[in-house]
């Protein structure tokens, strides 16, 4: 059975918590207002077919940053120090206790050997193809998966297929990036 290492929102909760270490509250702020508008963006996008979608990511990284800010305007922090934020401080013990209670669900259930996968959010892009009518969409989909490949081979297994989102349309994926975590974010 398939665990893995991390989920999306523990990526986000991370990586949020780890770029804000050492910010003033200007910078809190300013980033803030950038979740915000990233989040408003998201939202007028077209709806992706998984709940893995750019609005969920960009609304856990919003609610991460106003969690942030409201901490240390609650705390008079003048910057951003993760050791005095005990919810921050729960973020790693929570997922291992995750880890743990999914492998002993796994192993309860006799679902096989259990594999804890470090796969990543990659965002694929995919356009109509030559010749097909303009007004085709363009989707965007987020798949976790371990590799770029690995992550655009899936999307065609899932969405190619006959009657798929990518046959309907005559569709081919024009790009393939890793969104979570971020670039620099070691995980």
């Amino acid at each position: 059975m398939l665990i893995y290492e991390y989920l999306p929102y523990e990526f986000v909760r991370l990586g949020v918590v780890s770029k804000a270490a050492g910010l003033e509250r200007g910078a809190v702020a300013a980033q803030v207002r950038l979740a915000q508008e990233r989040a408003g963006c998201a939202r007028l996008a077209p709806r992706e077919p998984h709940n893995l979608s750019e609005l969920l990511i960009a609304e856990l990284r919003r609610l991460q940053w106003e969690r942030i800010a409201a901490l240390m305007d609650r705390e008079g922090m003048a910057t951003y120090v993760p050791a005095r934020d005990a919810r921050a401080r729960r973020y790693e013990p929570q997922r291992l206790q995750r880890l743990v209670n999914d492998v002993a669900e796994s192993e309860r259930s006799g679902a096989g050997t259990v594999h804890i996968e470090r796969h990543r959010v990659y965002r694929i892009d995919a356009r109509p193809a030559a010749g097909t009518s303009t007004h085709v969409p363009a989707l965007t989909l987020h798949l976790m998966a371990p590799s770029p490949d690995g992550a655009a081979e899936r999307a065609w297994t899932v969405h190619g297929r006959d009657g798929g989102l990518y046959r309907r349309g005559g569709y081919r994926i024009t790009a393939v990036e890793q969104t979570l975590p971020e670039p620099g974010e070691l995980f």
